[in-house]
C-alpha cells in the first residue's frame, strides 16, 4: 500500500509554519507509527512562504533490516532511484554526516546533475536525510527525510517527506505533484527490490 499525504496548512503567509497533522493522518492510516516517536520528530517540518512539503508512505511486505540495507546507502541511490543514471562521491567517504555526492539524471527530466549533502545517517533509528546543495536542476533548497518502522503486518512501512522552494512560474501544487511522482516511483521500486531480496533470502533458508 502507498499513500500520500499533503497538508494543506504548509502554504504559509510568510512565516514559518509546521505541518505535525502531516503524521496524525499517517499514523490514522498506520497505527504502527503511533507508537513510533521517530516519525513525529523527523517528519515535522518548517515551511518558508514560497516552499511546499510534501510525503509518501510505503508499506514493504520485507525486514526492516533488508529495507534499510539498501535505504541506507547515500553512495548508492540509483540501486532504487531509477531516473538517476549515476552517483560519485565528491566529498567524504559516503557514509558520514556531511559527505557530498554528485547525482546525474537520465535524460528526459528537467535536471542534469545534483549535488547533495548527508544530513543525518541514523542506523539505529533508521533514518536517512539529505539536502540539495548544487546542480543543475530547479528544486532549490530540497531537503528529504526517509523513515523505517516496523510494521507487524507488511514488514516494514517507509516514510519519505521533503520541503523545497516552489521554482518560479509553478504554483505550490504544480512543485509538488512533479516531486510526488518522482518519490512514489523511488519507493515503489525500493519494495520491489527489497521484497525480492526478502525472498530470494527465504527460499535459501528453507532449502
Amino acid at each position: 500500500m502507498l499513500a500520500v499525504h499533503r497538508p494543506s496548512s504548509a502554504v504559509s503567509n510568510g512565516d514559518t509554519v509546521q505541518v505535525p497533522m502531516m503524521i496524525a493522518s499517517f499514523q490514522k492510516r498506520f497505527p504502527s507509527l503511533s507508537r513510533d516517536t521517530t516519525a513525529a520528530r523527523f517528519h515535522t517540518h518548517e515551511v518558508g512562504p514560497n516552499q511546499c512539503c510534501s510525503a509518501v508512505v510505503q508499506e514493504i511486505s520485507a525486514p526492516i533490516s533488508t529495507v534499510w540495507s539498501v535505504v541506507r546507502r547515500f553512495d548508492n541511490p540509483q540501486a532504487y532511484k531509477h531516473f538517476l543514471k549515476s552517483c560519485s562521491v565528491i566529498g567524504g567517504d559516503g557514509g558520514n554526516v556531511g559527505s557530498l555526492r554528485q547525482v546525474h539524471v537520465v535524460s528526459g527530466l528537467p535536471a542534469a546533475s545534483s549535488t547533495e549533502r548527508l544530513d543525518i545517517l541514523d542506523d539505529e533509528r533508521h533514518v536517512i536525510s539529505f539536502s540539495v546543495v548544487g546542480g543543475d536542476h530547479r528544486l532549490s533548497n530540497y531537503r528529504s527525510v526517509t523513515t523505517l518502522h516496523p510494521c507487524p503486518i507488511s514488514g516494514t512501512v517507509v516514510v519519505e517527506s521533503y520541503v523545497v522552494d516552489v521554482p518560479q512560474g509553478n504554483t505550490k501544487e504544480e512543485t509538488c505533484d512533479f516531486v510526488d511522482v518522482i518519490v512514489r516511483c523511488n519507493l515503489q521500486s525500493l519494495a520491489k527490490i527489497a521484497e525480492n531480496s526478502a525472498a530470494e533470502v527465504k527460499k535459501k533458508t528453507s532449502l
